[in-house]
């Protein structure tokens, strides 16, 4: 790629709203898609399997997401640091960084592809998979931890497109590759009978395609900064560094986060396969209830790491009042059809008139979390923007261990057990977390004697 050099694009001057609208819409799109790898394998597998398919999807998809998030969360630091490089025009430094990125994610990719396959049968233990659907859920996992090395890859090289202000091409891979999920699911859950397995292997083919898809688009297009084979030979040990002490923060934070979840699930399966199942369909559901919250935090980092790169503060906390003001806006109604219409959404998995009423109970407590998340994932994108990755770790260990975990072991102590009030545990984490935030933007802006920021 030496000798061929992009443009980036930069929100360093001029207007703001408008691009960070525009930034975040194909970030939400991708999101959409990437999710519709999970919903697609769920709807396929609940019209043409038995209901310990979904409760094996449901099981294997929630920890093969929880090493995805952990992936995205440790891909921060090389987004940020790709930002701050091209805001404040050190654009020979930014190939340092992508070859430093490369060598981290090799490792990574690795380890998943080694330690869940192995680990799977004993991953299901803990999480109380019911007995039926266990040697399910065990494939499931088996064939996504083959096929880490797609997810690492992927969600790589998003982080490098974002880190450069592009969010349109990691969109055009996903959608290509969402589209010949959905066949590969039909192939092999429908026609061949593949159940959960069926659904794991095309949701792995699938990705594959959208790291060929961006490669491919990458060495076409170039890059806005040099970069050749010869960086990759180099050590590059202290770039390696300095992203994993931005993005280790995020990716523990996420792990942590996501045991929570677990430890949550786990409390909900020993229940019973149909409150299983039916917090298998809420999942998926809620992973679509979260897309708009999660694309303004991806974006917002984006945004801030740039502006902070060229000194720009004010801008950074422009940024952040829009995007919470855009995103609750949208969030009002997306969480009133999940409390009030939760059966309706349901059905869009599941026939089973048991599943679609215990997944509408717990939907209920997660539209209330939509409008907390509204601020809480805006601020994480800006502070993880400012490089306060260990402060964002901090607060979501809080939220997770402190609150989520504690109120959804409380909830299930009380007769009769409802999912509602399980849910609830969510919201609660949520609104601590904000409370965090808001004390350490009021600190930070107090510090920086900024009158604009003040």
């Amino acid at each position: 790629m030496s000798g061929k050099v992009s443009k980036a694009n930069t929100f360093i001057s001029g207007p703001l709203f408008v691009p960070l609208i525009k930034f975040a819409m194909p970030v939400l799109g991708a999101l959409i898609l990437q999710s519709l790898y999970g919903a697609v394998d769920l709807w396929v597998v609940g019209q043409y399997g038995v209901k310990a398919d979904i409760s094996a999807v449901s099981t294997g998809a929630q920890f093969i997401m929880m090493i995805t998030n952990v992936i995205i969360g440790l891909a921060v630091g090389t987004s940020v640091l790709i930002g701050q490089n091209i805001g404040a025009g050190r654009r020979d430094l930014a190939g340092d960084i992508l070859a430093a990125g490369i060598k981290l994610f090799a490792v990574c990719a690795l380890l998943v592809m080694i330690i869940i396959p192995i680990a799977a049968p004993a991953i299901c233990g803990i999480l109380n998979s019911p007995e039926e659907a266990f040697p399910k859920a065990v494939s499931y996992m088996r064939i996504c931890g083959l096929g880490g090395i797609f997810i690492v890859s992927y969600n790589l090289l998003s982080s490098l497109f974002k880190g450069m202000g592009d969010s349109k091409t990691p969109l055009m891979a996903v959608s290509i590759a969402a589209v010949l999920n959905i066949g590969g699911d039909i192939a092999f859950v429908k026609s061949l009978g593949m159940g959960a397995s069926g659904a794991a292997l095309a949701t792995v083919i699938s990705q594959g395609i959208s790291v060929l898809i961006c490669i491919f688009i990458i060495r076409k297009r170039g890059l806005p900064f040099e970069f050749s084979a010869d960086k990759l030979k180099s050590r590059q040990m202290h770039n390696i560094k300095r992203s994993v002490r931005l993005g280790a923060p995020i990716a523990l934070q996420s792990l942590l986060v996501n045991i929570s979840f677990l430890v949550l699930t786990s409390i909900i399966n020993d229940i019973g396969l149909t409150e299983s199942s039916g917090l298998g369909v809420a999942e998926k559901l809620c992973a679509f209830i979260m897309l708009l919250p999660s694309a303004f935090a991806q974006s917002m980092s984006a945004v801030v790491s740039q502006n902070i790169g060229a000194g720009r503060k004010d801008r950074a906390n422009r940024a952040l009042r829009m995007g919470i003001a855009s995103a609750l806006t949208i969030s009002v109604f997306v969480g009133y059809l999940a409390f009030f219409h939760g059966q309706l959404l349901a059905g869009i998995f599941t026939h089973d008139a048991s599943v679609k009423a215990a997944a509408a109970d717990y939907l209920k407590a997660y539209a209330i979390d939509c409008l907390f998340t509204s601020f809480l994932f805006n601020f994480i994108g800006y502070f993880n923007g400012c490089g306060y990755t260990l402060f964002t770790m901090l607060q979501g260990i809080i939220g997770a261990f402190c609150v989520r975990i504690p109120v959804s072991i409380l909830m299930k102590s009380i007769q009769p057990v409802s999912l509602f009030r399980i849910g609830l545990a969510t919201p609660c984490a949520t609104l601590v977390q904000i409370i965090f935030c808001i004390a350490a933007l009021i600190i930070k802006n107090r510090k920086s004697r900024d009158p604009i920021s003040r």
